[in-house]
């Protein structure tokens, strides 16, 4: 009960210090406002009218694409076919921006069509795209890299860390050499040869790919931070009055060790995502990213080479990564200052 009265205790201490930074605070809104633009972006990008009357019936096919991105429902062959923009509806509803990331706009000819307008808000790529809808589905290809990626290094980094930690001896010696030997191995380049060596024999998961390298080469800074932490914890005497119960290995690190030795995880954590969504977007600019099909903030970055004078290709993409990795940044600054074990002592 002391235990479980002093994590609650320091957990309220470490909201409290995080509250305290502003710009933390700010960060966090602003990732909590990505996250919902990621849910939402169907509903604010699409040329699929939201809710529409159709030959006298109600139409949803934003709701029923979501069924479809979900596995719960099918496309029928004509509304794959349909022209939904130009369907004679009685009335229709369409999201704020009636373009999708691949909705090629026909009347965009001219270089200066494509510039910022009343019609393509943030103006269009060099094929007709309009950039906001794509920086709005980019959001979700971005927090899914990031989250996604980052999910498996933690589950890789903790599951590793705490094993180490806790038994030590030859299990600690063994798995310290396997994160010095990952540590050492140069990331980026490490991705960009698998994804360049296999692009072609899995093109259209080659997403999922990169979240699933940028997981297993990332989890080495989680995996030492719950070592550390685990060997501290293991030393205390709540520890040893567990084990003196009988309570199994599995049930002590789960329940006794482990919520008292993840608090600098969530730093490594946020950090991480901010690193998933760097790296994607540079592999993105470099070619060797996600499909062409796929609209990322990268590969609108590596588009934008190809017209250097139309300044909005690069500008609005390159600004939400900068927003997105300082946002996770300044998360990860704040959680370090708000979980500092030198303030522990100032705790109420």
């Amino acid at each position: 009960m002391g235990n479980a009265q002093h994590s609650q205790s320091y957990a309220a201490y470490v909201r409290r210090q995080f509250a305290r930074n502003r710009l933390g605070v700010a960060a966090f809104w602003l990732v909590v406002a990505l996250g919902i633009v990621a849910l939402c972006a169907d509903f604010l990008a699409n040329d699929k009218p939201i809710i529409a009357s159709l030959n006298g019936r109600i139409v949803m096919p934003v709701v029923k694409q979501y069924g479809v991105w979900l596995g719960l429902a099918r496309w029928d062959p004509q509304e794959l076919k349909a022209e939904w923009q130009s369907l004679p509806y009685e009335w229709a509803i369409f999201p704020p921006v009636p373009y999708s990331a691949e909705t090629i706009d026909p009347s965009v000819r001219r270089s200066r069509d494509r510039a910022p307008s009343a019609r393509h808000w943030l103006g269009t790529d060099d094929i007709g795209r309009d950039i906001l809808a794509g920086i709005i589905h980019g959001t979700r290809t971005a927090l899914s890299i990031g989250f996604i990626a980052m999910g498996i290094a933690l589950a890789i980094g903790i599951t590793l860390g705490s094993i180490a930690g806790y038994f030590g001896g030859w299990v600690d010696l063994l798995i310290s050499r396997v994160i010095e030997i990952v540590i050492s191995l140069p990331t980026f380049f490490l991705i960009i040869t698998v994804v360049a060596l296999v692009q072609d024999v899995v093109y259209s998961g080659r997403l999922l790919l990169i979240m699933v390298i940028i997981g297993l080469t990332n989890w080495t800074t989680v995996a030492r931070l719950v070592r550390g932490e685990v060997l501290r914890v293991r030393a205390l005497d709540y520890v040893a009055a567990a084990e003196a119960l009988g309570f199994s290995t599995f049930r002590i690190i789960l329940y006794h060790v482990l919520p008292n030795a993840l608090a600098p995880v969530l730093v490594a954590a946020a950090f991480g995502v901010a690193s998933a969504v760097l790296i994607e977007s540079a592999l993105s600019f470099l070619g060797f990213g996600v499909p062409p099909t796929v609209v990322t903030w990268g590969s609108m970055l590596f588009r934008a080479r190809s017209d250097v004078s139309a300044w909005w290709m690069g500008l609005f993409p390159g600004l939400m990564i900068f927003l997105t990795v300082s946002a996770y940044n300044l998360i990860g600054d704040a959680l370090r200052d708000a979980t500092d074990p030198r303030l522990r002592g100032t705790m109420e």
